[in-house]
């Protein structure tokens, strides 16, 4: 028989993978209509790729971990606690074990705070504690094995649950609520976010302290094996015209001017004003105000818990940082994990979170992603989620944005936002979080049975889709 040459070769040896993909693009996708919210009367039609239409059958996941990892043969190096390593092409986290793990989470995992809330609480599980132990077993049965920022993680610790959580700390957040207080409680020009023109406090010498402050308590988690590790604030606002913002808005006796002010006359001469800024200028000015924060927060809490991952700061706006090569690339020179809040989009982009892994070099996990269902019952005009006809089609929506995901080989994990529907009737929560469908269970603890289903059925075949798609 004539050898083949090398070039046929290679073509023969990725037929399968070819035939896979002409498969997947003759298969019958399923169809979801979606909105924006409630108030929205445009419908559009999107596709969801589901386990039972893809090109390929799946056995389930093989055994894991006592931390729910993949239990493979050759297991990486095992530490004691969580870290990241990529091999070939993909980036894992490896848990303390040394088995490669992707974590899949939920958000807010706690009983909510109404009243409506905390009677239905005390009625089904008769104490937190058995609601922690309750409902960790719901999350493991349903495929999740762990959970994300402001989870009560203390209860989970107490109750011996095997869910790997994460915890959040605000330094910034803490220093600007004290900080709103000089100012009668409105900021001038405050972005969404509540920043005084969308500035984060980054030069403050006072902010230090609040760093120290807000890391001090961590010590406590410091051996703890079932921790993945931390982020610090959620979604600041990382303008991509921060130098002018300082320049422009601040007082002249202001840390920030003057720390930017400085910065301008190193770079373009004591002469240059805020109309000489370039782009250039504005980018190398990010990296630098950025950069700032990366160093007081890791340091600070390196020294408290060097044995945690540091998991970022939760970027979230499309157009700023999540566009921007110089955040991505400081992120990388601090970040083990970059944190990501994911919205407005029906599901991710290959080539933008090839960009987030090419700029950074580091893998990524999606903090806070959800869809709301129209047949809760709730209202469904707050959030940035869409809107879908049904938790089923909720589910849909599940796995097609998880299938998106592991096809990057970058994502180490996600977290689905939220543990328990918003309730209409509680505002002392934020207006985002008011009137929605975000939960895998309603406000009176009752499971949204089709939506979890769908959800059980992707997560118990994670590892083997990391090996498909």
């Amino acid at each position: 028989m004539k050898k083949l040459s090398l070039k046929a070769r290679a073509l023969f040896m990725a037929l399968p993978c070819l035939m896979a993909t002409s498969l997947w693009a003759q298969s019958s996708f399923r169809t979801v209509q979606a909105r924006p919210n409630a108030d929205s009367t445009e419908w559009k039609t999107y596709t969801a790729k589901t386990l039972d239409r893809l090109p390929f059958q799946l056995d389930k996941d093989p055994e894991v971990s006592l931390y729910g990892g993949w239990k493979i043969d050759q297991p990486f190096n095992g530490t004691g606690f969580f870290r990241v390593e990529k091999k070939a092409d993909r980036f894992w986290l490896v848990d303390p074990e040394g088995y490669p793990y992707i974590h899949r989470g939920v958000a807010v995992f706690r009983p909510g705070r109404s009243a409506l809330q905390s009677k239905s609480m005390l009625e089904k599980y008769g104490s937190k504690d058995l609601w922690a132990i309750k409902e960790s077993e719901l999350l493991l049965e349903n495929g999740f094995n762990g959970t994300g920022a402001w989870s009560d993680h203390d209860a989970l610790k107490d109750n011996h649950s095997s869910l790997v959580y994460t915890i959040i700390v605000n330094p910034m957040g803490s220093y600007k609520a004290d900080h709103l207080k000089r100012f009668n409680g409105k900021y001038e020009m405050a972005g969404w976010q509540g920043y005084r023109y969308d500035l984060v406090m980054v030069f403050d010498p006072e902010f230090d302290q609040y760093v120290e402050k807000s890391m001090a308590p961590l010590v406590k988690y410091k051996e703890d094996k079932y921790l993945l590790g931390y982020y610090t604030d959620n979604e600041l606002p990382w303008k991509n015209d921060a130098l002018d913002r300082h320049l422009k808005y601040l007082k002249h006796d202001e840390y920030g001017y003057k720390a930017a002010r400085k910065w301008l006359e190193n770079r373009r001469g004591k002469n240059a004003s805020v109309k000489d800024i370039t782009d250039d200028d504005r980018q190398a000015f990010n990296a630098f105000y950025f950069e700032t924060y990366m160093k007081k927060v890791v340091s600070a809490l390196k020294k408290v818990d060097p044995n945690h991952l540091y998991l970022g700061c939760r970027f979230n706006q499309e157009k700023e940082e999540l566009s921007n090569p110089v955040i991505f690339q400081v992120a990388g020179k601090y970040m083990d994990v970059i944190s990501i809040n994911h919205y407005r989009k029906w599901e991710p982009v290959q080539e933008i979170m090839a960009n987030w892994t090419k700029w950074s070099q580091k893998p990524f996990i999606i903090t806070e992603w959800y869809t709301k269902g129209e047949d809760s019952g709730l209202p469904n005009r707050t959030g940035a989620g869409w809107n879908v006809p049904t938790q089923r089609d909720r589910g849909y929506f599940y796995q097609n944005f998880v299938i998106e995901l592991l096809k990057s080989k970058a994502c180490v994990g996600w977290h689905w936002f939220t543990y328990q529907d918003n309730d209409p009737k509680d505002l002392s929560t934020d207006p985002s979080n008011r009137d929605s469908n975000k939960g895998i269970v309603n406000s009176e603890f009752v499971p949204y049975t089709p939506l979890l289903e769908e959800m059980k059925k992707i997560n118990w075949h994670v590892y083997e889709l990391t090996q498909k798609l």
